[in-house]
């Protein structure tokens, strides 16, 4: 008998005939004399219904107070789903009981909408384990040290299957979506995309940060952390699939680098649309001048990905960074108002329309030569390199974004990735 944890996500309870058949694939499972816990996200929608209700009532309001009513508000939506998949395997005649995050408890820190898991008390699920019942447990929600309901950020119910799968030292963490694993890249960019039976945590981490949105990030770093066994698969398979054959499926993330991965040399090319290139003009080339630029955009929240500083001419320089689209303009803002006259810099110049291509590889350690054939594929394809970033198994360059699905094809091709396995 094997502890299993399942998550689902909001596409696979966008229904009671949907939550019917999650009820009856998790029912498969326990049968089969494992025992369950599931983490299922809010149906598909709901979370955007109630947020836009309090959108309705007053804008966004930049206090704890209001985030803190969001977190309540938001957390409703996967407690419906629990109760509602705990009725209907009950209705299947498995003994199942749900819980909220709080009364677990999931411990978090106190940020609201973004909060982080810092311990769970298993003690309650594993008691209505060894009573035969299957635990339900809400994904993307906690509560903090002074008894307020949190949330994980979008996309955290992930991050809260993988935690319970760490706290119960679960033999694997299936993370049930609405695709069957990880692929090569999009396979709606480049129909000849494959999925990949295994993929290294390294690489999934990296993937995932450089705008793959199979898994949320943080999910990755916790299994990452804690060592828990993932695979991702798909909850559109019938429910009665063989369950051996089910076991299987998708993509395992797995924690060694077998022999047949070091043969891959990139593995898959990840990208993302919603970035922005912001660029700071004659800036005097001192010492501490990337922290005067940084420091305050740090301050305000707004991450910072690609960095490129030019080489110093009559002693300035160019300084150049990417963000989010969602924090462009406040990043712009914040520059021309406060940093630009500081600094007694030129200007601040932006490009909205930029994003970001990424080759990700384990077998890149051991190769020389992937980044100029990155390179030398998109020179051919006449597509402008704006920024490079590399790391040990990943390089990423900035383009514009018009010729991002012309990229992301033409290295498919290049690193051999339309290719059987």
């Amino acid at each position: 008998m094997a502890l299993i944890v399942h998550k689902y996500g909001g596409t696979s309870m966008g229904s009671p005939e949907r939550i019917r058949n999650v009820a009856k694939r998790v029912a498969k499972w326990a049968r089969a004399g494992h025992q369950m816990v599931v983490v299922p996200s809010a149906m598909s929608g709901e979370t955007n219904r109630l947020l836009g209700l309090a959108s309705e009532l007053a804008p966004a309001q930049p206090q704890n107070s209001y985030y803190r009513e969001l977190d309540m508000l938001a957390a409703t939506g996967e407690q419906a789903s629990s109760a509602l998949l705990a009725i209907a395997l009950q209705a299947e005649g498995l003994p199942s009981v749900s819980y909220a995050g709080w009364q677990v408890p999931v411990r978090t820190d106190s940020s609201f909408t973004k909060a982080r898991i810092e311990s769970i008390d298993d003690q309650r699920v594993r008691a209505d384990l060894e009573a035969g019942r299957v635990v339900i447990v809400t994904g993307f929600q906690g509560i903090d040290p002074n008894g307020n309901i949190t949330t994980l950020g979008r996309g955290g119910s992930d991050t809260s299957a993988v935690a319970m799968a760490a706290a119960l030292k679960a033999s694997e963490c299936l993370i049930y979506t609405d695709v069957d694993g990880v692929y090569t890249t999009d396979p709606r960019v480049v129909p000849a995309a494959r999925r990949l039976s295994t993929v290294s945590f390294e690489e999934m981490l990296e993937m995932a940060s450089l705008g793959s949105k199979v898994l949320q990030i943080r999910s990755v770093e916790f299994a990452g952390k804690y060592k828990v066994p993932m695979r991702v698969l798909s909850s559109f398979t019938p429910w009665d699939i063989d369950l051996a054959e089910e076991a299987q499926s998708g993509t395992l993330i797995t924690f060694e680098e077998d022999e047949k991965m070091e043969k891959a040399v990139v593995s898959g090319i990840a990208f993302n649309r919603g970035e922005a290139k912001i660029s700071v003009l004659g800036v005097p080339d001192t010492p501490g001048i990337a922290y005067r630029i940084l420091g305050p955009v740090a301050e305000a929240n707004i991450e910072v990905d690609v960095i490129l500083q030019n080489i110093s001419k009559d002693g300035l320089a160019d300084f150049s960074f990417t963000v989010s689209q969602g924090d462009y303009q406040r990043a712009m803002d914040l520059l021309q108002s406060k940093v630009v006259p500081e600094l007694g810099a030129k200007e601040a110049v932006g490009d909205p329309s930029i994003c970001k291509v990424s080759i990700v590889g384990i077998g890149m350690r051991s190769h020389a030569g992937v980044a100029s054939t990155m390179f030398r594929t998109l020179s051919e394809e006449g597509i402008n390199i704006q920024m490079i970033s590399t790391s040990e198994i990943k390089t990423s360059v900035v383009i514009d974004e018009k010729y991002l699905e012309l990229a992301v094809r033409a290295l498919h091709t290049a690193f051999g990735l339309d290719k059987s396995e």
